[in-house]
């Protein structure tokens, strides 16, 4: 018997019900803002700590509370964006974050009120956006997921929307 012809390789089909990565550039983002407001917070930890022995250079306590700030700052920045995860299937818009303390938001689409999707210059100069759910209800009311792919957030945005329109003609 002959053998069968082997096929090509096809890659596997993008399937949108799995949990969906942030896009890696986007960790950047995160890691500057988590930076900056960790080396401020760290550099008046280590000004006021420096003075409180009165060491002749307390400057030099708060750059290096800045530095370390920095540093801490970055990187839990980083790391947070890469462990955020988002899937929408035909229910719910779905939210995962973290390692060690993990949380996981479903957001029934039934339940979603209005949407906002907002992009700032460095966004917008790197093809990102921030989707932001408001659902009914008064605990944790909104759902925000920032550093999406612009054409990923105008996708979830416009289903979502079009859900709400589909719910609303039904009333």
């Amino acid at each position: 018997m002959s053998e069968p012809p082997e096929l090509p390789y096809l890659p596997p089909v993008h399937d949108a019900s799995q949990w969906q990565p942030l896009p890696p550039r986007g960790a950047l983002f995160a890691a500057a803002g988590d930076a900056t407001g960790t080396g401020i917070f760290f550099a008046i930890i280590g000004g006021v700590l420096a003075l409180l022995p009165q060491l002749p250079h307390p400057v030099l306590g708060a750059l290096g509370g800045a530095l370390i700030g920095a540093l801490l700052g970055a990187w839990f920045g980083w790391r947070r964006h890469r462990l955020t995860f988002w899937r929408l299937d035909s229910q719910a818009l779905g939210v995962r974050r973290g390692h060690l303390w993990q949380s996981e938001s479903h957001v029934p689409i039934s339940r979603v009120q209005h949407l906002d999707l907002g992009r700032g210059p460095l966004q917008r100069a790197a093809g990102l956006a921030t989707l932001t759910v408001h659902t009914a209800g008064t605990r944790l009311n909104t759902v925000a997921i920032a550093g999406l792919e612009l054409a990923d957030a105008e996708r979830l945005r416009d289903r979502l929307a079009r859900q709400l329109d589909h719910d609303d003609d039904a009333l």
